[in-house]
C-alpha cells in the first residue's frame, strides 16, 4: 500500500492562518521556519531603511519587506519570501492582493544564527535561476555581504568595504559596517 503526499498550492499557503511562523513553498512542499532572532531583525531593518530612503528619493522602484511572498513556479508551486526585495520602477506594475508573480530584481537574505551556509547558497542559486538578477547574502556573524549575480559572478564585501547598488540601484552606496551598526 503506497502513501501519497499532498502538494500545497500558493493559494492554500496564502490562506494559512497566521501562526507566528514563516512559511514558504518549494515545489509544493511546505517549509516552516521559526522567527529569526534580534540580530537578524536589527540588521534587516538597518539595510532596509538605507535602501528605502535612497530608492524612494530617486524614484527607482519599490522595496518589499520580508513577509512578502513571490510566486516563482507553478504546478507544483514555489513561493519564497526574502528578507528584503527590490523591483525596478519599470517592472513594478499594479500591486496585487496575493503573492507577487515572478522574482524581484534584487533579493536580500540576512543570515540567521541557525542558517547553514550550503542551504543559504542553495536558496540564492534558486532565486537566481528563477529570475532574480542579484542576491545579497548578508552575514552578521562574519560581517560580510556576499553578492551573487545571475551571470555567475560573485563579490564579497567586508566590513571596511563599500557596498554599491551597481546597475540595479544606480548610485546607492553604503559602508558594510553601517549595515551592522
Amino acid at each position: 500500500m503506497g502513501t501519497t503526499t499532498h502538494l500545497m498550492t500558493a493559494e492554500e499557503l496564502f490562506r494559512l492562518p497566521d501562526d507566528g511562523l514563516r512559511h514558504e513553498l518549494i515545489k509544493g512542499e511546505l517549509l516552516t521556519m521559526s522567527p529569526p532572532g534580534e540580530e537578524h531583525g536589527a540588521v534587516t531593518l538597518n539595510l532596509a531603511f538605507l535602501l528605502a530612503e535612497y530608492v524612494r528619493a530617486k524614484n527607482l522602484g519599490r522595496l518589499y519587506a520580508g513577509d512578502t511572498g513571490f510566486k516563482l513556479e507553478s504546478d507544483p508551486d514555489t513561493v519564497l519570501a526574502p528578507d528584503i526585495a527590490f523591483i525596478r520602477a519599470e517592472r513594478v506594475g499594479v500591486i496585487s492582493k496575493g503573492y507577487r508573480s515572478g522574482a524581484p530584481d534584487l533579493v536580500v537574505e540576512v543570515l540567521s544564527h541557525n542558517d547553514r551556509k550550503r542551504k543559504v547558497h542553495d536558496k540564492a542559486r534558486k532565486w537566481l535561476e528563477l529570475g532574480a538578477l542579484a542576491v545579497w547574502l548578508v552575514n552578521p556573524r562574519a560581517r560580510i555581504v556576499d553578492v551573487q549575480f545571475a551571470n555567475g559572478a560573485e563579490e564579497v564585501f567586508s566590513e571596511d568595504d563599500e557596498l554599491t547598488g551597481g546597475e540595479l540601484i544606480p548610485g546607492f552606496r553604503v559602508s558594510v559596517g553601517d549595515i551592522f551598526a
